[in-house]
């Protein structure tokens, strides 16, 4: 059952126009981060005394946790259910992204750049999440949904890199400010694509027994557990590498060479996670996504060094983005009652959740190079372990199961 929860009109246009008009607001959305965080990287927030900086790093990522942990509870389901609340949405972000951009190049000198940039970081997860609720009112059947999430990634790791170049060159030439009038332009982009979206209803009923039953089914909730360690897992190695490198001689260019690695091991996932998930189980591929991560920080956490950190950056965004390909095909296939856009959206409140908490960990507390990669590779170790554990305990209670006449 393909959730039988969008409810659209006979007059939607087909549903390749449906994605393309999706992946257009996707890639100016994903031009303007890039753009901002090449405008943020050569700002005051890199350039601030590391103490000051780790203060209010912590002191913003705790009000970016209210909308997911009090509001996207309560709202959310009023959105999904409201005709075109998520396209609504995404309409909003873009257009508040637009005069935020333009504040934050006219603060990029001030203290103030701190709070807008965390305006910037809440809405950038709130779109997140109303584009994976989004992604399967796009595409016509569930053999589609892994195909348009990773089309949609390797969008945003093309759309990124190209962005990156101008978003430098001005940042050189001219300074952050243009670089984020620059990111405003993309943003305004966006805001136009996004209107053009379908007008449809993510889910118009609340969810039933049948849908709860079935998004707790062990299988389904072992894999968004692994998920969560592994969007946790990408939290920490942001902040520990952001601070770590301002240390460091150069520690900008590692920076960028680290948040680089991310894009294009993201966009070599993305583009093999679909080769993978047709040779082997959606279980096997997970658990690959996590022993991924246990190995590079085992390798790093022995080598150290600027280029290990820049190696772990990779590892552990190719393992996650691996993980995030073989999650969604285990949800369709265990949970086929479930509404995917309603679904996605509340686990990706909760997978975002994960990143920030994780990332608190390396503002509040200074760590050499190694023993940040160490704590990298104890969270996917652990992860690796229950969700091993777990997969086993699922194929015995199979094969005990009684057979009914």
């Amino acid at each position: 059952m393909w959730g039988g929860a969008y409810d659209g009109e006979v007059t939607n246009p087909p549903v390749v126009s449906k994605f393309r008009r999706l992946a257009g607001t996707h890639a100016a959305m994903v031009a303007g981060e890039t753009a901002t965080t090449v405008a943020l990287a050569g700002s005051v927030l890199f350039s601030l005394d590391p103490d000051a900086a780790r203060t209010k790093v912590l002191l913003y990522l705790g009000i970016t946790l209210v909308p997911f942990l009090f509001i996207a509870p309560f709202i959310g389901p009023v959105i999904d259910r409201a005709p075109g609340g998520r396209r609504f949405v995404v309409q909003a972000v873009a257009l508040a992204r637009v005069p935020l951009s333009l504040l934050m190049a006219s603060q990029v000198d001030s203290l103030l750049l701190f709070p807008l940039a965390f305006v910037a970081l809440i809405l950038q997860k709130t779109y997140a999440i109303s584009r994976s609720a989004l992604v399967p009112s796009v595409v016509s059947n569930e053999s589609e949904l892994v195909e348009a999430n990773s089309k949609l990634s390797l969008i945003a790791g093309l759309v990124g890199l190209a962005a990156v170049g101008p978003a430098g060159l001005l940042q050189k030439l001219i300074g952050p400010g243009a670089t984020l009038w620059y990111a405003a332009g993309f943003f305004a982009l966006a805001f136009v694509a996004a209107r053009r979206l379908p007008k449809q209803v993510v889910a118009s009923e609340p969810a039933g027994g049948g849908e709860r039953a079935t998004l707790h089914a062990r299988s389904v909730v072992l894999a968004a557990s692994a998920m969560l360690f592994l969007r946790a897992a990408v939290g920490f190695t942001f902040f520990h590498l952001f601070f770590w490198y301002r240390r460091q001689d150069a520690g900008l260019v590692w920076f960028g060479l680290a948040l680089a690695a991310a894009t294009v091991m993201t966009m070599v996932a993305n583009a093999v996670g679909p080769m993978v998930r047709s040779l082997v189980r959606e279980e096997t591929m997970m658990l690959g996504g996590l022993l991924v991560v246990v190995a590079a920080g085992l390798v790093a956490a022995l080598v150290g060094g600027t280029v290990s950190g820049i190696v772990l950056s990779g590892a552990v965004n190719f393992g996650a983005a691996i993980g995030r390909l073989a999650f969604e095909s285990i949800v369709q296939r265990d949970a086929p009652e479930a509404n995917r856009g309603r679904a996605f959206a509340q686990f990706e409140t909760r997978f975002q959740v994960g990143w920030v908490l994780a990332g608190v960990v390396p503002v509040l507390i200074t760590m050499p190079d190694r023993v940040g990669f160490v704590f990298v590779m104890v969270i996917a170790a652990a992860a690796t372990v229950l969700y091993a554990a777990g997969n086993r305990a699922i194929r015995r209670g199979r094969r005990r199961r009684p057979v009914r006449a």
